[in-house]
């Protein structure tokens, strides 16, 4: 807050001296007060478009360097290396794109600046010049699509034969609950209506009915996957839109009330592989810096360790912020001995029944 309204300040006090500079200016006697632009005025313009274009690019430069580093880090998922080289590829054609138009626009506003004597010339159309500015976009875009649509159709693609595991996210305002499809990898029927059946333990609204969803299992505090072996999503909203967003992995797909959405990738990382990274080892380090200085203004905050997470990628309300869940990505053999230590859904209604 200190530092807005220190800017605030200093951009009062700019304009309170331009302000004071013009009516000094206006004071003078003998001054030229034309509002008419002299081929000073012009030349000067000029050159403050090729000041204005070298601002432009060296806060560009100074921004790629300065904040790379909070960029994500290597995909952790098998499709993560088509993702970014999708991303990548676009990012530089719009980067080639902007730095030529940039140039040419602030090259020609210095060039074709104002002089006394000469008049514009107007050319009422140039096929020529159309076609070129038109083909060259329609060219360029055709194949980012094209492309776009081949690493889409890649990536999504969900089948059988790769034998995933079946998980269900379940999103809610402002939380996320997962059911493993158990032994059988059949996620059993839910229903709403279902939520607080067994004093209110059902908290999927699983039908009890339905024989798959005996060997379920939820866990409301962290989501196990192993590593190099396909999952497959099923995402459900109990409430409104909400978006169940795994960076790390370039996962991402809507959670909408009323229906069921899926996405599936192949975690390859483990997260302890992960936290072995040098760089990010170098920002679990910064960030437990930043926080040890806050701790000593008084704020109550643990080191930090890096996990991945489950994040909400939709503004669902109040506590948007607060959605997230721990994932934990380990050995299969890791991943099974923790499956065997949860309640399956069948465990907890024997339970409730006895």
């Amino acid at each position: 807050m200190t530092a807005l309204l220190t800017i605030i300040v200093l951009i009062l006090v700019a304009i309170a001296v331009w302000q004071m500079t013009k009516i000094f200016e206006f004071s003078q006697i003998g001054v030229e007060n034309a509002q008419v632009a002299n081929d000073k005025d012009n030349k000067l313009n000029g050159y403050l478009m090729f000041a204005f274009l070298g601002f432009l690019y060296l806060l560009t430069i100074f921004c790629l360097v300065k904040w790379s580093k909070v960029l994500l880090p290597e995909a952790s998922s098998a499709h993560g290396s088509d993702y970014d080289t999708l991303m990548f590829v676009s990012m530089v054609l719009i980067f080639i794109v902007q730095a030529i138009t940039q140039t040419l626009l602030y090259y020609f506003a210095y060039k074709y600046r104002g002089e006394k004597g000469k008049k514009a010339l107007f050319y009422a159309d140039n096929d020529k010049l159309e076609f070129i500015w038109t083909i060259i976009p329609v060219i360029t875009l055709a194949g980012l699509i094209l492309y776009g649509l081949y690493t889409w159709t890649t990536i999504m693609d969900i089948n059988d034969e790769d034998d995933p595991i079946i998980i269900e996210l379940y999103a809610q305002q402002f939380n996320w609950k997962v059911r493993y499809a158990g032994d059988d990898n059949v996620l059993g029927d839910a229903n709403i209506r279902f939520l607080n059946d067994f004093d209110g333990q059902n908290i999927l609204g699983i039908d009890a009915s339905d024989p798959n969803g005996m060997d379920d299992v939820v866990s409301t505090t962290e989501l196990h996957l192993p590593v190099n072996r396909k999952v497959v999503f099923k995402m459900r909203s109990q409430d409104v839109l909400h978006s169940a967003y795994m960076p790390h992995f370039r996962a991402q797909m809507n959670c909408v009330p009323g229906m069921i959405t899926q996405f599936s990738f192949t975690p390859t990382v483990t997260t302890e592989e992960m936290r072995q990274k040098t760089e990010i080892q170098e920002k679990v380090k910064h960030i437990n810096e930043l926080r040890a200085e806050r701790r000593k203004q008084g704020e109550d905050l643990d080191d930090w360790e890096f996990d991945y997470l489950l994040l909400c990628n939709k503004i669902c309300g109040t506590s948007h912020y607060n959605m997230q869940m721990k994932i934990v990505v380990e050995s299969e053999e890791e991943f099974n001995t923790w499956m065997k230590e949860q309640q399956t859904f069948g465990q907890m209604v024997a339970g409730n029944e006895n």
